[in-house]
Parts: structure tokens; C-alpha cells; sequence
């Protein structure tokens, strides 16, 4: 029996790629879905494919940086027993310029996906989580939490943030298991955006990103969303606080 099984788990940044491919995953291991995503029209063609694995799925369209959507996930978390924790799988990379050069809004994107998204999170769900007892809190990490890549600025610096933030919360309780997942380098719309990059540091983005590809080192988001998705089948007390590496798994 699934340790997820009947579970409501939200998962952020479900319209495409890793986040994608977790819902189809997560679904087809019984639990029940809250998806979260910029994108309304790209959020309805994943909860199809999710239902199709007999999941109960919802999806609620916005920016989770935005208290209001984090606020209508969780009205739509229905039974407080059922609900499990989040997923925060959202990011933005914004791929190219020099760290001067980035224009504000995009700079406050790349902030908001991570940064204000796991806190948007953790301030709603935390409380019922805790008046439960318990429950999960996964944070998408990177290793360019811990690198300064030139022409990610912003990306490593959200990332470097959003990964202290699981730490914070980690060691300010631990009735609710909070870890951070990194989940390899994978062939998504992120990577595509690198290998296409433009700006001031483009020429050193492509000479990084490009390689990876025409190697074959690149992962599929599904690989990486079953190797989450079998991690979270450990008992949950055993993962809290630490960092996880899709290629160390």
C-alpha cells in the first residue's frame, strides 16, 4: 500500500515538464491532486491525462506567489485529514543576461516562482498541517544553489533562497517533514530556453547547457518524477531536513 494512497498533495508548476510528469506519477499512485500552474489552458491538459490514472485531480490556475491562489488550493483541500503537505516544483530560469542586465520583472518572476512561492505556501499550509500533526513539504532544489553559473543570477540566487527556506522550516519544527529535491539535469523547456539563450553571458549559458544534450546526459522529467515519487514512499520522519539528488538516488 502506497504511503501516498487517498493523500491530498498540492503540486506547483504541474503544466509542463518535471511538475508535469509528477502529477501523471502521484496520480497513478492514488493520490489526490491539487495542481497548481501559471497557465489555465495548459493546467486543464494535465488534469486530463491525470484522471485518466483514476486520481481524483483539481486544478487551480495562478501564480502561487499570490496569496489569493494559495488561498483557493487550499479551500479546495476539502477533508483537513486527507491533506498531505505540497510540492513545490515551480521555477523560472530566465536564462542569458549578466546579472546587471536583467530587467526588474523578470528578476521578480524568477524570485516569485521560488522564493515567494515557498513561503506563500508554507504560511497557508503549514498551520493546518501542524493542527494535523504532521504532514510534507518538498522544495524543488538545484546544484545551482551552491555554483555561481554566469548568466543564471537570478535562477541560482532563487534557488541558494528557497533551499535555506526548507532549512528554516526544518529546524523550526519537525512535526511537518520538510526536504529539498534536486532533480538532475533534465530535458525540459528550462534547458531548451539555456541552449537558446540571450543576452550578455548567452555565449557561456550555451557552452554550459548545450554539451548535456549532445551527450545524451539529460534525464526525462519522468525519470525524475518516479525517483521523488519512490522517495516519498520512506517513511517521511527519515527525510526531514535533508537534500535529496535525483542522481544520487
Amino acid at each position: 500500500m502506497s504511503l501516498l494512497r487517498n493523500k491530498t498533495l498540492i503540486v506547483t508548476g504541474a503544466s509542463r515538464g518535471i511538475g508535469k510528469a509528477l502529477a501523471v506519477e502521484l496520480a497513478g499512485r492514488g493520490v489526490r491532486l491539487l495542481l497548481s500552474a501559471r497557465s489555465e489552458k495548459r493546467l486543464r491538459e494535465v488534469v486530463e491525462p491525470c484522471a485518466e490514472q483514476g486520481g481524483a485531480v483539481q486544478g487551480v490556475a495562478g501564480n502561487v506567489a499570490h496569496a489569493e491562489v494559495v488561498e483557493r488550493l487550499m479551500l479546495r483541500a476539502g477533508d483537513e485529514e486527507q491533506f498531505a503537505g505540497f510540492i513545490h516544483a515551480a521555477g523560472v530560469l530566465a536564462p542569458g543576461p549578466s546579472a546587471w542586465e536583467l530587467p526588474e520583472p523578470v528578476f521578480c518572476e524568477v524570485m516569485d516562482a521560488s522564493v515567494k512561492g515557498a513561503y506563500q505556501l508554507a504560511r497557508f499550509c503549514y498551520p493546518l498541517l501542524l493542527r494535523k500533526g504532521g504532514g510534507l513539504a518538498v522544495f524543488f532544489g538545484s546544484g545551482a544553489a551552491e555554483k555561481a553559473l554566469p548568466g543564471t543570477a537570478a535562477y541560482c540566487a532563487a534557488k541558494a533562497a528557497e533551499e535555506h527556506y526548507m532549512r528554516q522550516l526544518a529546524v523550526e519544527t519537525d512535526q511537518v517533514t520538510a526536504l529539498v529535491y534536486r532533480p538532475g539535469i533534465v530535458e525540459t523547456r528550462m534547458q531548451r530556453q539555456a541552449r537558446e539563450a540571450e543576452g550578455g553571458q548567452a555565449e557561456r549559458v550555451r557552452s554550459t547547457f548545450g554539451p548535456w544534450k549532445a551527450k545524451g546526459l539529460l534525464a526525462t522529467p519522468e525519470a525524475s518524477a518516479s525517483k521523488l515519487a519512490d522517495l516519498l514512499e520512506h517513511p517521511w520522519p527519515e527525510l526531514h531536513g535533508r537534500t535529496f539528488d535525483y542522481r544520487e538516488l
